[in-house]
């Protein structure tokens, strides 16, 4: 026997037809949302349905040497799940159940492959949520929210995922299993390794359960408003102004001339002027039209254009606008989906950055921006023929691009990704930000967790 075929082997000794080989499994395996595939297939696709199935796949791969790459949905845009050539890729998406809901409590213990939407779906029935929003929430999974550190429209009001998970059980890459954390809101004994695994992206272990911090639903009702600006630069002054006014909007977004023009024809809607940038705003809670109408006050005087929605479903037609910004950069070609952050006094100076950049570069780089806590997305725009396996390959002046532009958010103060992850895709500019001895003593760390470097190898901290 191949080596491939005796860890194979050993795998289905426990595991059965859970550990699937099929050619469309095995590709299936190799990409994720970001356009980017792995070189190669992985072996095989484990289709854990249990800890002890987690267990036994890092068992094998131990003692055979081999690499293990933890997949949820696969709705990651820097590549982090991509399973290659010799790996094993590991699902977690059929562990999907919700193993307890304490209302009391405001906690609840779920299974990592379970949907973020369904999840607040099946948490409604307590009156209850749990606030992190990725765009990605009807089909990206709470496990990798967790292993990315994703965040949303709602986590300028309502934080990100790491101010919402208690605890982690995580298995080892020897197969043994930890319980991080704590089920109490404060918890400060010994180090906390539960905010270390939150972003980890796979390196130090397999997320098997999380315990969340929930919230319950926010009482009265909610109020949408849109405002147009006759250039971006406008709008990020205007979202800044509305943070300076002390006002604390559940949802602030805001699309460039480029974005919000695609949108607008993608939806078949009346084309914006030349120019022209929109915020999207939302409050909620028992102020929320108190708020609104003071947020409209401060877009007017910075010279915006309002539009106060008189009822949730108009409000839900603006934010359909601003929910269809990734479908309408499909129309306009292949896009490379990027994801920095800067301080939000810093927005407007971004935005003239990435103006800077397309002109020198020659690129169209179509941006929206959480503006509420200064996460942007800037998507790069360029033709592209898929290769043979229907990937698509960025070009080399579409990267000199987004080098300039992760440059850029760094001379800020800001942060190279803000809930993307780097993955595959960033890991080249990881020491830019973080500096050799921090990045040394950050690989250093997942050694400790993986001495032998099983855990998804080629990842994040590989130079």
């Amino acid at each position: 026997m191949s080596t491939h075929d005796e860890v194979i082997a050993r795998l289905r000794e426990h595991l059965g037809d859970r550990v699937d080989v099929s050619p469309a499994a095995l590709d299936a395996a190799r990409a994720d949302k970001s356009g980017h595939a792995a070189s190669g297939r992985p072996l095989a696709v484990v289709h854990a349905a249990s800890v002890d199935d987690v267990q036994h796949t890092l068992r094998v791969a131990s003692a055979t040497g081999t690499p293990v790459v933890t997949r949820g949905a696969g709705t990651g845009l820097a590549g982090g799940a991509n399973a290659g050539a010799g790996e094993i890729a590991l699902s977690v998406r059929d562990m999907d159940r919700i193993l307890e809901v304490a209302p009391d409590d405001l906690v609840a213990v779920v299974e990592p492959g379970i949907i973020n939407a369904e999840l607040n779906a099946a948490l409604a029935a307590h009156g209850l949520w749990w606030a992190p929003d990725p765009a990605s929430r009807a089909i990206s999974t709470v496990g990798g929210n967790i292993a990315t550190g994703a965040g949303g429209l709602l986590c300028a009001k309502y934080g990100v995922v790491r101010d919402a998970v208690l605890g982690v059980d995580l298995v080892r890459a020897d197969g043994r299993l930890l319980r991080l954390g704590h089920r109490t809101v404060k918890g400060v004994t010994g180090l906390d390794l539960t905010s270390l695994v939150i972003g980890s992206e796979g390196t130090l272990g397999v997320i098997v359960a999380a315990t969340l911090k929930l919230r319950r639903l926010v009482p009265g009702e909610v109020r949408t408003l849109a405002a147009t600006f006759p250039d971006v630069r406008a709008a990020a002054t205007a979202a800044a102004a509305v943070t300076a006014a002390g006002i604390q909007p559940a949802i602030m977004e805001l699309m460039d001339a480029a974005s919000l023009a695609a949108a607008h024809a993608l939806l078949s809607l009346a084309p914006p002027a030349a120019g022209t940038a929109q915020l999207t705003i939302q409050t909620d809670g028992p102020a929320a039209s108190v708020e609104a109408e003071a947020i409209s006050a401060v877009l007017a005087d910075a010279g915006g254009t309002v539009v106060l929605a008189q009822d949730r479903e108009e409000g839900e037609r603006l934010l359909t606008i601003r929910r269809s910004m990734h479908p309408a950069m499909e129309t306009l070609g292949h896009t490379l989906i990027e994801d920095v952050a800067v301080p939000r006094s810093a927005l407007p100076a971004m935005f003239d950055e990435i103006a800077r950049v397309e002109r020198e570069h020659g690129v169209t780089i179509p941006t929206v921006a959480h503006a509420g806590d200064g996460n942007l997305h800037p998507n790069f725009v360029f033709p592209a023929t898929p290769l043979a396996d229907g990937t698509v390959e960025v070009p080399a002046h579409i990267w000199a691009a987004a080098d300039d532009l992760f440059r850029s958010a760094l001379r800020l103060g800001g942060t190279l990704t803000g809930e993307h992850g780097i993955g595959v895709l960033k890991r080249q500019w990881l020491a830019d930000e973080l500096g050799t001895d921090q990045w040394e003593l950050q690989r250093d760390i997942t050694r400790v967790f993986d001495p032998a470097g099983i855990l998804n190898p080629g990842k994040v901290f590989t130079p």
